[in-house]
């Protein structure tokens, strides 16, 4: 996909602040620092339009992007990391759980994960969850320029046993510096829309 438009339209913290359209989405989950915002820009073609901050645990709402007037992109709130409460740990989660098992028009879950290492008690976590939803999930195992290429394979091995990755779900070697997946992680958004 060409991305010619993109922008934010809207922070959410409850269903009835969704945008009020059909337009396929894609949510974008992973845990704080992994590099979501750097993988939205990417993708994106944008440099500051999902802002990176170095303080883990910044997004705090869904933040719902709006791509060539044709999809969604939602960020939701890093987990695993982030120095807050207890208390505003549990509300983010049930925010993300209302979002996850409540929106029609969300399509697949991209679950980001760092390819250097393998998927934290917390990534096995939120992919068992959107297992147990039935909720298409697509792996972008990011950071890939951080390792040499003739290593990727051994790392991607070790991050599908430590999923346990279904056939049917889609896993993508990912760099936000290089590009390296961008084109074929948009052919499978493509392919769920």
């Amino acid at each position: 996909m060409k991305v010619v438009s993109s922008d934010i339209v809207i922070s959410a913290v409850k269903p009835e602040q969704y945008p009020a359209t059909d337009l396929p989405e894609f949510a974008l989950a992973g845990r704080s620092n992994v590099g979501k915002s750097s993988f939205i820009n990417r993708m994106l073609n944008r440099k500051g339009l999902a802002r990176i901050s170095s303080k883990p645990g910044k997004t705090q709402t869904l933040n719902f992007f709006l791509i060539n007037e044709v999809l969604h992109f939602v960020d939701v709130p890093g987990y695993g990391y982030a120095k807050v409460s207890k208390t505003e740990r549990a509300a983010w989660g049930r925010m993300i759980e209302t979002y996850f098992t409540t929106r029609e028009q969300l399509r697949a879950v991209v679950l980001i994960v760092d390819l250097r290492h393998p998927p934290t008690e917390d990534d096995v976590m939120m992919y068992d969850f959107l297992k147990h939803y039935e909720l298409p999930c697509i792996v972008i195992a990011t950071k890939a320029d951080k390792i040499p290429k003739g290593k990727w394979q051994k790392h991607l091995k070790v991050t599908k046993e430590t999923l346990q990755l279904e056939k049917d779900d889609h896993i993508v070697v990912f760099s936000s510096e290089t590009g390296e997946g961008k084109d074929q992680v948009w052919a499978i958004i493509e392919s769920y829309m």
